[in-house]
């Protein structure tokens, strides 16, 4: 029996679904009575795999209601999406469109369906991602109060930026008591803050939003943060290797980490001047995937950071 490919284009109020090998095309509701609508549908046809794009978490309903139900369900990142279309020559986009061509790369890439983050899980990612639009906003609201020249401008940015610094306590203080709540937690923040370059913050990012760390092998675990290098070779011309995908939070805060292990871990700063002398580019993507390898071995082995 030939298998069977779903892909699903999701939008804030519909689900466009295209079956493989048959061709079925249909649309249900992006609520409770469609993905209950879908859900039904799909568990009739025995799918190898249901392939949803990652879309700011519209999807996350149904991704949630289908893996529920014991199907194999997996969110697929937009942009190799878009790079597979562009291999196809399919240059129109509508949401059916988009559906069948998100069926397709499912068919040809087979990507691996993973176990979905846990309630505490996932209300720590959003603390997480919370705490990072703050951040971002009083970065912003400190650029305008360097160019600000009116008084009143002055006052208005000096009172946002002290509601924005009370309401970053207040998220810190949340993922505190969350993680308190966890003795895994627990134990893997205080195993991965013993690395120097490694606090608080960038412990609570990955724990958040890289839960497979200590349960994957290096090669993977560095894609999964958007860290393995992508070679470009063809006859005897070969490019210089890039990095992309992944988890670009994850990747942002890892190259944070890498700059600050780069000053304070003699490990890590000795294998800076390493590629430095071998002229190595891209140094600070080099030091992160170390650094996330380093790390995915602490969490498996259980072992905190020792200087060697």
């Amino acid at each position: 029996m030939e298998a069977i490919f779903v892909g699903t284009d999701v939008s804030q109020d519909w689900l466009d679904v295209h079956v493989l090998p048959s061709g079925e095309s249909f649309r249900v509701g992006n609520d409770d009575a469609g993905i209950a609508e879908l859900r039904q549908r799909l568990a009739r046809l025995s799918p190898e795999r249901i392939a949803l794009e990652a879309t700011g978490g519209l999807e996350r309903l149904a991704v949630a209601a289908l893996a529920g139900a014991g199907l194999p369900v997996v969110v697929v990142n937009p942009a190799q999406v878009r790079a597979f279309a562009g291999a196809l020559g399919k240059r129109a986009k509508t949401d059916g469109i988009d559906a069948a061509v998100i069926a397709a790369f499912a068919a040809a890439v087979r990507p691996e369906p993973r176990p979905l983050p846990d309630e505490a899980t996932r209300t720590l990612a959003g603390l997480v991602a919370r705490r990072r639009q703050i951040v971002e906003m009083i970065v912003a609201e400190q650029n305008r109060l360097r160019a600000a020249s009116g008084h009143q401008a002055l006052k208005s940015i000096k009172r946002l930026l002290a509601a924005l610094r009370r309401e970053l306590e207040t998220i810190d203080a949340d993922m505190d008591g969350h993680i308190r709540k966890s003795p895994l937690w627990r134990v893997r923040e205080k195993l991965l803050t013993s690395m120097p370059g490694v606090g608080p913050t960038v412990a609570r990012t990955l724990l958040a939003e890289l839960p497979e760390l200590g349960s994957l092998d290096r090669r993977r675990i560095a894609a999964l943060a958007g860290l393995a290098p992508f070679t470009r070779q063809s006859g005897k011309w070969r490019g210089r290797s890039f990095i992309g995908g992944g988890r670009s939070s994850v990747r942002s805060a890892l190259f944070m980490a890498a700059l600050v292990a780069i000053r304070h871990n003699p490990t890590l700063r000795a294998f800076r001047d390493r590629l430095v002398a071998a002229g190595k580019p891209k140094i600070v993507a080099v030091v992160a995937t170390k650094l996330i390898t380093i790390l995915n071995a602490m969490i498996r082995d259980q072992k905190p950071w020792q200087t060697a």
